[in-house]
């Protein structure tokens, strides 16, 4: 499989999984108009996707992209697997501790992690 040919399926894949996720909007961002601007996958809100199939991938340069290529209001994030591996998702640690701030003020601290029970 030549390298477009796999990032495509990639990108399908992503857009599946998504999908199944409850994200029912989730499609390949290119597969209507060609280089439209669009992250690899769109319809994961607030989120600019790229998609990386590769044995062997830069990371930065990964990320670079997202950041280059996102809209302001988006947060870049890579993903990534290698043949017979588990998809993993790769953001700045600025970017996911907003993520993960966002999502601690929505659903609160368990009681074990309050500092003063």
């Amino acid at each position: 499989m030549n390298s477009r040919n796999k990032g495509a399926a990639g990108e399908r894949e992503v857009a599946g999984i998504l999908r199944g996720y409850g994200y029912k909007k989730a499609r390949r961002g290119q597969q209507y108009s060609g280089a439209n601007g669009d992250a690899d996958v769109v319809g994961l809100p607030g989120i600019h996707i790229e998609v990386k199939r590769r044995e062997r991938l830069n990371i930065y340069d990964a990320i670079d992209q997202a950041k280059r290529d996102r809209k302001p209001e988006e947060l870049p994030a890579t993903f990534h697997r290698k043949n017979h591996c588990e998809w993993l998702v790769t953001m700045t640690l600025e970017d996911w501790m907003q993520l993960y701030r966002e999502w601690e003020a929505g659903y609160g601290l368990c009681e074990d992690q309050q500092e003063n029970p």
